[in-house]
């Protein structure tokens, strides 16, 4: 069974800029505070601009009011509509690479937004190690690909029994962890950032409870058994009819 913890979405002040954190695929929102800005101002612009300088959009306000929102490039409309009624900037199914800096200028009250996109982990994948397996344990790895910037790590019960981390682009993780085929404890393998998590529990019953060598052992076995049956038979068909020509014979 899959577990999975998701924080969809969080942030904090850092320095004067707001650190927000979400996940890809999810919508965020700036929220543009106006209350710097002068009531008594007539006409003013508010302007958004993106990561690496791209410019988004300019609202023009007049009396406190929008009046015109002009996007400075029309494929920002649908994914980075701006609300007419605050001026806030939504970012809808974000993307790692929507990460960065964000700011918002107006007249008197300027906001900046630091938006650190985490892309979803996939899911441990826990298979046997036959190469290492014995008649008396079970090797498993746990593994991940194409991961970076996460931990991947054994946990039996509660408590943490082994970890590897990357920092770097990973196109393949794993770990090994070696248990008795009769072994009644729960283990866990959780691949994590530092934002969310995803864990796969092992079942020791379904995956190491018949061992290959067992296998191969019981099906000679069965298989031998089967030809000494199966000579055994023909041996005493042969009897039965040689006995029945020396009697037929006899008879005549």
């Amino acid at each position: 069974m899959l577990h999975r913890l998701i924080f969809l979405f969080f942030w904090h002040l850092v320095d004067g800029v707001k650190i927000m954190s979400v996940m890809e695929g999810d919508s965020v929102t700036l929220h543009a505070d106006v209350s710097g800005t002068s009531r008594y101002t007539f006409f003013y612009l508010q302007r958004w601009i993106g990561p690496e300088n791209n410019r988004i959009a300019e609202v023009n306000w007049i009396e406190n009011e929008i009046y015109k929102i002009i996007y400075y490039n029309e494929r920002f409309r649908d994914r980075f509509p701006i609300d007419n009624q605050t001026g806030s900037l939504t970012i809808r199914n974000i993307r790692t690479t929507d990460s960065g800096l964000y700011r918002k200028y107006a007249r008197g009250y300027n906001e900046s937004f630091h938006v650190t996109v985490y892309a979803y982990l996939p899911n441990p994948v826990i298979s046997r190690d036959s190469l290492n397996s014995s008649s008396s344990s079970c090797s498993v790895l746990c593994s991940v690909l194409n991961v970076s910037a996460v931990s991947l790590s054994w946990y039996k019960g509660n408590s943490l029994l082994s970890s590897i981390s990357v920092s770097d682009l990973s196109f393949s993780l794993s770990l090994h962890l070696e248990v008795e085929h009769q072994d009644k404890n729960t283990y866990s393998c959780v691949l994590n950032t530092s934002f969310t998590y995803r864990t796969e529990h092992l079942d020791i019953s379904n995956l190491c409870l018949t061992h290959p060598d067992s296998i191969h052992c019981c099906g000679f076995t069965e298989a031998v058994i089967r030809l000494v049956l199966s000579a055994v038979v023909g041996v005493a068909a042969v009897a039965i009819v040689v006995y029945d020509i020396i009697s037929r014979r006899a008879y005549f």
